[in-house]
């Protein structure tokens, strides 16, 4: 049986939030099994276009072939400048699940679980220099300490850092399953899935430049997205939900808010849903993996 590439969450949800035009001009900047993607099509005519995003070769294998559709092998922190090239200056509605592909976790070899022992990688971009073996071996203690601190919120952060360049010292940690020995004695045994999970998520982010490349697409979308265009961004944990939730209600990535004359707050976008959409039970039930998805979905005015 083939593995499915990746299923998408609150697809519905997004669609809806997209509020499509037949005609209109779209972006999904986070293609993977093309899920998203493929529904947009379906609600455009025959003027209608979509460029779909991704930084990982592996995702072309999805690509659809209809007309309307163009995939950009990329990553979305260039956004406004594929775009360019291509011949697009403004687009009706941005769409961006910032979750990982089942692909990739699915895909032992590449390094993104805890679940099997494979090499340190973590590349979504796989012709990219750094991999997570680089930055477990190379990074100094304090620096290692602050990723895992602020990309996992591992209060253990400091600890865990010290007994990696303890070990490190040794003979180099390259694989998932040695530093799983090095790290779970501070785990505690109650949170381990957990807090497993969060240890791989800040190699993750940091490999790949997660929050940086987040902050950009959402400048660039901002400057991209028409009057009345719409930005939909699925988050899976606090720091990408932070970030997003703040830059809807302010217009910018510091968060800073702007007011009016008379003390109105004032940014170029409107949050459609003030409170954040999440998957219902039958969702998660049937996709275990969407149960941490936010949804927020903004409008320019």
């Amino acid at each position: 049986m083939q593995p499915v590439y990746h299923i998408p969450a609150l697809l519905n949800e997004c669609i809806n939030g997209l509020n499509i035009k037949p005609d209109g001009t779209y972006v999904d900047v986070t293609f993977g099994g093309g899920g998203h993607s493929r529904a947009i099509m379906e609600n455009l005519g025959s003027g209608g276009r979509l460029y779909s995003f991704d930084q990982d070769l592996d995702a072309m294998a999805n690509s659809l072939n209809d007309s309307r559709f163009t995939f950009v092998h990329g990553n979305f922190a260039f956004l406004k400048n594929f775009m360019l090239y291509h011949g697009v200056t403004a687009v009706d509605g941005i769409m961006a699940d910032l979750g990982v592909s089942f692909h990739h976790f699915d895909d032992a070899g590449r390094g993104f679980t805890f679940r099997t022992d494979a090499p340190l990688d973590m590349r979504m971009n796989r012709s990219s220099h750094t991999d997570a073996s680089e930055i477990v071996n190379t990074y100094d203690e304090e620096h290692l300490a602050q990723v895992l601190y602020l990309y996992g919120e591992l209060r253990q952060s400091r600890r865990m850092a010290a007994a990696i360049v303890k070990a490190r010292a040794a003979s180099p940690i390259t694989t998932t399953g040695r530093l799983l020995d090095v790290v779970k004695p501070m785990v505690k045994a109650s949170q381990e899935k957990k807090e497993l999970a969060q240890v791989f998520q800040a190699l993750r982010i940091e490999v790949n430049h997660e929050i940086s490349a987040l902050e950009r697409m959402l400048t660039q979308a901002l400057e991209l997205l028409k009057p009345g265009g719409r930005l939909v961004v699925i988050t899976y944990h606090s720091l990408e939900d932070r970030l997003v939730k703040n830059f809807i209600r302010s217009g910018n990535i510091e968060g800073k808010l702007e007011k009016d004359f008379y003390g109105r707050v004032d940014s170029p976008l409107r949050a459609v849903n003030n409170k954040v959409i999440t998957p219902g039970t039958d969702e998660v039930e049937a996709n275990p993996r969407s149960r941490s998805a936010k949804l927020r979905i903004a409008e320019k005015i």
